[in-house]
Parts: structure tokens; sequence; C-alpha cells
């Protein structure tokens, strides 16, 4: 891991350029809503796209600035355009991103495309974030997200050793065997069950053999899924450090896809369209009766209590608890995000629900964080939000 030193060093370097300082993002995943916040704070942005994919943020989100900066249209000011995302770990590339006094903000796709090992140990270049906590999202690794709930007490769904124990609805939780970013999850609610759907989806191409053999299976818990955007500042200096910005859901194809179908056309289905897959193609933003909220509260405060004593500094900035709620209003967190959540960008421009309350302006995750930067600049703490 890079010393932190080593990295407050580099961004002392930014406040004699303050006014040139950037905020920079990998060019997919909560990209757009990163940038659109950095643009309500009066910041430049950087945007690091890939070759095939760059458009979105070189064309069609482009900035567009009068002679005096003031933006007129869009929020992407600068792209660099690489081959691969993984380009930008290289020594020359960085070095552009701290010539340009570029603050990183790392998403899902920096930490997917972009070798875990490479940003803990060789990206040199100021992050806003807990770099330290980016690998705890990978369910492979010993000291993974579990592990930091079982540390904090904090109810996730139970864990079944192996597929003969399935006696009820279980979830099955692997990698998607072709899409990067994506899962291939399955449920079942039998040992018979578990064995006919991953032969089907191994044969389909979606799982791969060995991919199951490390899967972690989970009872079900039936209710619906909120997934908590949480802030944590540690520069705030009189009021709760925790904050609730909002939350939101997912919609999942196939899975959404066959929920609309009436129970007959479910049942006539082709043997390979029978399973759902849960890849992630949108969101949409919910709120909470307010009785559960002290519930929200609570978690977030022994999830980052559990990271400071286990990962110091701890969490900085942004996470996400993705949760469901049983039927007797009991959280469990299936999945946690120690970095900008993947839903944010239905927040942009409008702002999240409880934060716009908070902040009494419209205050998205994306904002939030270029909030923090400003806030950081103007009470001199830089050296406290990056890693």
């Amino acid at each position: 891991m890079i010393d932190r030193k080593e990295i407050k060093e580099i961004v002392e370097g930014y406040y004699a350029h303050a006014d040139k300082i950037k905020v920079g993002t990998i060019a997919s995943h909560s990209g757009l809503d990163i940038c659109d916040g950095a643009v309500e704070e009066d910041f430049r942005t950087l945007a690091v796209c890939q070759a095939g994919r760059e458009k979105t943020y070189t064309e069609y989100f482009r900035a567009q600035r009068d002679p005096y900066g003031k933006i007129k249209r869009g929020i992407v000011d600068e792209t660099v355009v690489y081959k691969k995302y993984n380009e930008i770990l290289l020594p020359q590339n960085q070095q552009k991103l701290v010539d340009e006094k570029v603050l990183f903000i790392p998403n899902r796709s920096f930490t997917s495309y972009c070798s875990i090992d490479e940003i803990e140990d060789n990206f040199r270049v100021p992050m806003v974030g807990s770099r330290n906590l980016l690998r705890s999202e990978e369910r492979s690794e010993q000291q993974s997200y579990y592990w930091i709930l079982e540390k904090a007490g904090l109810p996730f769904p139970e864990k079944i050793e192996s597929p003969k124990d399935i006696n009820e609805l279980v979830m099955v939780k692997l990698p998607h065997a072709v899409k990067k970013l994506e899962r291939g999850f399955f449920t079942a609610s039998s040992y018979k069950e578990y064995q006919e759907k991953s032969e089907a989806l191994i044969k389909q191409g979606v799982i791969t053999r060995e991919a199951l053999e490390n899967a972690r299976i989970e009872r079900y818990i039936i209710g619906p899924v909120f997934n908590l955007d949480m802030f944590y500042s540690p520069i705030e200096p009189k009021m709760s450090k925790l904050e609730l910005l909002g939350i939101d859901w997912r919609f999942e194809t196939s899975l959404d896809g066959h929920v609309r179908l009436p129970a007959p056309q479910q049942m006539a289905l082709a043997p390979h369209q029978l399973t759902p897959e849960y890849t992630v193609c949108g969101h949409n933003s919910a709120t909470l009766r307010e009785s559960l909220l002290e519930k929200v509260f609570e978690m977030g405060e022994k999830y980052v209590k559990a990271t400071q004593e286990h990962y110091a500094p701890g969490i900085i900035g942004p996470f996400c608890l993705q949760t469901c709620v049983d039927k007797d209003l009991n959280f469990y967190i299936y999945d946690v995000a120690p970095r900008v959540g993947g839903g944010t960008n239905v927040h942009m421009s409008v702002g999240h629900s409880y934060g716009n309350s908070l902040w009494r302006r419209p205050m998205s995750t994306g904002r939030r964080l270029a909030f923090e930067i400003r806030r950081a600049l103007e009470l001199e703490k830089l050296d406290m939000i990056v890693t």
C-alpha cells in the first residue's frame, strides 16, 4: 500500500494552484454524477475514457463555457481516451494527472478494469476516498466486506457452507462469465435445483464451473431492496460527520422482464429463458418510512467505526450499504460499496431527497464529493480526505 504520507506530499503542491484543481474519474459507472457535481461546485472536470465508449463524454456531455469560464452546457471539460482503461496506471499517464492537479474519484469501473494491486501500490495520484478499503469489495478476499460487517456486528444474510445444505430459497453469488462488471447470480431452493440451474447456466456460458466452486451461497431475504447512499466527512467541525444522502434501487435484466410477465407466460418460457439474470441496467430513487431511519444511521455508524478500527483512517466520503428489508422490517446488508455507489446518477443535478433537506440545496453524491473538496481547500485539510 502506498504510504499516505507520499500522497499528502503530492497534494500539498496543489494548494498553490487551487484555482486549477480538477476533479477526475473513470468515464463509466457513476462518472456523470461525479462530473455534474464537480461543475456545480465550480471545478473543472476530467474524464478518463476507453476507446469505443468515449462519445458520451467527448461529445454528448462535453462542457461548453463562456469566455469567463462560466458553464453554459454539459459537464465534461476534458477527456483523455486510452485503448483500455488500465492505461491510466502507466507512470507517464499518472504524472499527467498530477501535473494537471487532478483529485481522482474512484468508482467501481476503476477497480474492475484496473488491477487492485496496482491501485494500492503504484497509483500515485491523490484519491478522494479510502484506497485501502477498495479491495474489501471483492467477495473472494479473506477480509471482504463480509469480514468488516461481522467485525461491526452488522446483519447480513446467513451463509450456507455447502450446496447440499440448501433447504430453503438461497441466492448463489458469483461473477458473470462474460460481463466483467456483472453477476451470474441465481436462486435455488434445494440441492437438486442448484445442480440443474448451475449446469444450465454453465452450458449457456453465463457462469463457469471454477467460479461456481468459489461461489457464496446465502439465505434469500424476501423483501424490497434499498441502496443506502451515505457519506462520512472527516473534516466536519460541528455537526454529524455521517450523512444519509439518498436511497436508490435497481432495474435488473432479465429479472425485471420476468416479473412483468403473467404467470402462464413465465411457465411457458423456453429452458434458456427460465433463469433470470441480474444485470443492472438502471436505477430509480426511493425513500424509507421515517421510523426506519434510526436503524440506517446505526448501521452507518457501526460500519464507519469498524473501518476506522481495522482499515485506518477508515471510510472517507461516499459509501453505499446495499440492503434488503424483511417482513419484520429488519435490514440485511448484502453488499457494500466503499466508494461512490452505482446508482447515484439518478440523483445528479436534482440531488438526493435527504441530502437536499440536509444541505438546503440540490445535493447529489457527486456534488457532495465536490463540496467536500471545496471545504477541504478552504480549511487547508485536503490531506484529510485523500489517500
